[in-house]
């Protein structure tokens, strides 16, 4: 069902003018933070197996969020011992992998084992993607920064001259839908049944679209967020990537 750890897929994303379309009214679900309750939502710890082995589930406290009271309700804090954390639908189940090049979370309706992460995802998932530039994960940092973050060719260059039988075109992939929110902040849309950044993660195109955010950092270093959920829980996508960012930029 999921992504075969250290054999991520990555494709050409597209870099198209943005305008007004379903994925411009789901990223702003609150006016102001004045406006949006604090509420308290469920902590749920996860899992999570690497390079030095298997980690117990964390405990951890009730994750305060300004959201709305009655989306509250649907919505839980996922972690794992490794990874900084998402809002995923109340319910679902975690699991987390680590090791030299970065974290990765998985949170789905089924529950997860270690041997779940042998094949791609065919259906409602959500990944927290981590990877830092200054470990064995540069080669996978510098793939995203070539996609979407044109500022940082200099780094690209850097590690393609360091490795130079890795791929690392630049360009947009046609079918993707990018928003710049800042130099640092992308968000995306994978349409359905398309290969793009959305299916760049191990996820197999289907009736959905993947949406989700990429967020560059020092290191350089980078955090991906990337989203399918089911029709009856697809208007939960908006919040889930606004928290994340939110949690991101957090010192």
């Amino acid at each position: 069902m999921l992504l075969k750890l250290g054999h991520l897929r990555f494709v050409l994303i597209a870099l198209a003018i943005w305008s007004p379309s379903p994925l411009l009214a789901q990223t702003n679900p609150q006016k102001s933070n004045a406006e949006v309750p604090t509420v308290r939502i469920p902590f749920v710890g996860c899992e999570s197996d690497g390079q030095v082995g298997p980690h117990p589930a964390p405990e951890g406290e009730s994750k305060v969020v300004r959201l709305d009271a009655v989306v509250s309700k649907r919505l839980a804090f996922y972690k794992s011992e490794e990874t900084g954390g998402l809002l995923a639908p109340r319910g679902w189940h975690g699991f987390g992998a680590y090791g030299s090049m970065g974290t990765t979370l998985y949170v789905s309706p089924q529950h997860l084992i270690f041997d779940d992460l042998q094949a791609d995802i065919t259906g409602s998932v959500l990944i927290e993607w981590c990877r830092t530039g200054e470990t064995s994960g540069r080669m996978e940092v510098a793939r995203v920064f070539a996609r979407v973050f044109p500022s940082q060719k200099a780094y690209v260059k850097s590690v393609k001259e360091a490795y130079p039988d890795l791929d690392l075109p630049f360009g947009p992939y046609p079918k993707d839908t990018l928003k710049y929110r800042s130099d640092s902040i992308v968000e995306f849309r994978t349409p359905p049944h398309s290969e793009g950044l959305g299916s760049s993660f191990g996820l197999t195109p289907n009736d959905e679209p993947i949406t989700g955010v990429v967020i560059s950092g020092e290191g350089p270093s980078v955090a991906v967020l990337v989203v399918r959920l089911p029709p009856d829980q697809d208007d939960l996508t908006a919040y889930i990537i606004q928290q994340f960012e939110s949690n991101e930029s957090e010192p």
